[in-house]
């Protein structure tokens, strides 16, 4: 008796699923399919509610950091601030960086250390620990966002579908922005500025956990790194970040701001020059040839001049105004944040219906008349109803243009920069945030803030209205 070869033997083929005549087979398998999706979009936009969550809800805390730790004066704000001129500095190099050596990789580095640096905030012993530690989860959050956004870009290769999940994933992200200053006011009043920072590293692990099958972008680890580029790029951003709000404390006079602003100067004019002699540049010029990136770049820094410069503006007002409770300062910035959870959604619609421009230019137009009701808002005690248009058409200028200019960024750019034309929009916006903060914070009036909007708006409409599709 002989046994048989079981190598000889043929054996039937293991059924694929997909071939299956089974409608119900293909019914689950795409149900696992779109759930899979779901959970991982889920964790990419939780990872950037993180990065937008720690830009607010510290501001309101800061009283309640000055009497626990009794920092300097001078060092004071930079406790909320260090954070900022960080994560505006590093953003561009972030994303080329993703694009080098991978988003998906980039990605989950950076959000576990926005955990563990959250935690070594909330121990930190005193001003100079927490400053620092701020200054390393800005650079944690200037990798999470553009390496985020390739993630987000590759998971919905459609244009039209890429657009509403951009929509979406900047109104989910939008919660961080909204939510920062109501529950950082209600967690300083429960039990200190320290439990701020608890927040972080629960809402890390859960966006690990959501994006456990993150997609694999396409990596350029084979073209040669722009070092000197990278590098003025970097000093460029963060100096210029750094000048813009010594501006804000000091004024526009004061050494501590024109030094740093005048150093930016130099390493962009130095950057110019050594971008073109180099044959990887830091920012490439194909980039910004394409019409729809140069609009995204505009109207994301108007925007985000406008919407953050007047947030920041009417919160310090309202507060000095009526003498609010941290809570009830939060409260009071809902009628601006609160869209921000919302519009989205629909901005994101709107771009794939109807291209970028008009959408972006509606949202700079809202600015313009966000800035025509300040002027409007005389006395020391305008009427709240003027004050609640003032905040809407600010919210309706964000909603549009700062996810509209990320949808146009991501339709326009190509699949091999989607990280370094993210990291590059998000710089800019960061720089639009910080010299908003530091012009309209300055201020002495809603009025006079009221009227920089409409000449800052005015100027964006006519930059636009030149810059076909």
């Amino acid at each position: 008796m002989t046994t048989a070869d079981p190598v000889a033997e043929p054996s039937a083929p293991a059924p694929d699923p997909a071939d299956s005549a089974d409608p119900a087979v293909t019914a689950v398998t795409g149900t696992t399919a779109r759930t899979t999706s779901r959970l991982t979009f889920a964790g990419i936009a939780t990872g950037n509610l993180l990065v937008l969550l720690d830009t607010s809800i510290l501001n309101v805390a800061v009283p309640d950091i000055q009497t626990s730790l009794h920092p300097a004066a001078a060092a004071l704000p930079w406790t909320v601030d260090a954070y900022t001129v960080v994560f505006a500095g590093l953003l561009l190099a972030g994303g080329v960086i993703a694009d080098r050596w991978g988003a998906r990789r980039v990605y989950t580095v950076a959000l576990g250390l926005f955990a563990v640096l959250s935690v070594a905030c909330a121990l930190a012993p005193g001003a100079g620990a927490l400053i620092a530690g701020r200054a390393l989860l800005g650079a944690a959050g200037a990798g999470l966002v553009p390496a985020s956004l390739a993630l987000l870009i590759h998971l919905h290769p459609d244009p039209a579908r890429r657009t509403r999940a951009i929509g979406a994933w900047a109104a989910l992200s939008g919660l961080g922005a909204a939510a920062g200053p109501v529950l950082g006011g209600g967690l300083v009043e429960l039990g200190g500025w320290r439990l701020v920072f608890l927040v972080n590293p629960p809402l890390a692990v859960a966006a690990l956990l959501l994006a456990r099958r993150l997609p694999t972008p396409p990596v350029r680890g084979g073209r040669t790194l722009d070092r000197p580029g990278l590098a003025l790029s970097t000093a460029g951003l963060g100096l210029l970040t750094f000048g813009l709000v010594q501006a804000g404390i000091d004024g526009w006079g004061a050494p501590a701001a024109l030094l740093p602003l005048a150093a930016a100067i130099g390493c962009f004019v130095a950057l110019a020059a050594v971008e073109r002699r180099s044959a990887t540049p830091v920012l490439p010029p194909a980039l910004l040839a394409l019409p729809k990136v140069r609009a995204a770049l505009i109207a994301a820094a108007v925007s985000c001049f406008a919407y953050f410069g007047g947030m920041y503006q009417l919160a310090v007002w309202l507060q000095r105004t009526y003498h609010l409770a941290p809570f009830d300062a939060g409260l009071a910035a809902l009628p601006m944040a609160f869209p921000v959870c919302v519009m989205p959604f629909f901005t994101g619609r709107l771009v794939a219906r109807h291209g970028p421009r008009p959408v972006l230019l509606t949202g700079m137009c809202a600015a313009v008349v966000a800035g025509a009701l300040l002027a409007g808002a005389g006395g020391p005690h305008p009427p709240l109803p003027l004050l609640v248009a003032a905040e809407l058409a600010l919210a309706a200028s964000g909603t549009l243009s700062i996810p509209g200019a990320a949808a146009a960024m991501a339709v326009s750019a190509p699949a091999e920069y989607a990280a370094t034309s993210q990291g590059a929009l998000n710089g800019i916006r960061q720089a639009g945030s910080a010299l908003g903060v530091a012009v309209l914070g300055t201020m002495g009036s809603l009025g006079g803030s009221g009227y920089v909007l409409v000449g800052v708006g005015a100027l964006a409409v006519l930059s636009l209205g030149r810059t076909g599709e």
